[in-house]
């Protein structure tokens, strides 16, 4: 399934107004991998709910370091945080909003590519 399951994407406007910040500092939070963003027709947009009460889902910064880690470009780690994953019965996205990033974490560190 992958990111083609992500209900809502959000330009980096629409983040920048989410956050109170400009269209800039979206951009180098997604360099510090504080979020993240997938190209869709050419241009990047953000997963929705990776904004939470105004911030950046905590948890996405640490994980996509371990993806990287697992040797995932941003596009993979990006596809595999909303492939179902057996081994924690839903999603790695859905387990990270629900604040189980131990489980995540430790599934991503198994990872190689």
């Amino acid at each position: 399934m992958g990111i083609e399951s992500v209900s809502q994407w959000l330009n980096y406007q629409e983040v920048a107004d989410l956050l109170g910040v400009s269209k800039g500092k979206v951009a180098r939070l997604v360099e510090d991998k504080q979020l993240f963003s997938v190209r869709i027709d050419k241009e990047p947009m953000i997963p929705s709910e990776i904004i939470v009460e105004g911030e950046p889902l905590a948890s996405i910064r640490g994980t996509l370091i371990v993806l990287e880690d697992a040797g995932f470009n941003s596009e993979q780690a990006a596809e595999w945080l909303y492939e179902y994953q057996e081994e924690l019965d839903e999603t790695p996205m859905q387990s990270l909003v629900r604040g189980r990033k131990s489980a995540v974490r430790r599934l991503a560190q198994s990872l190689a590519i």
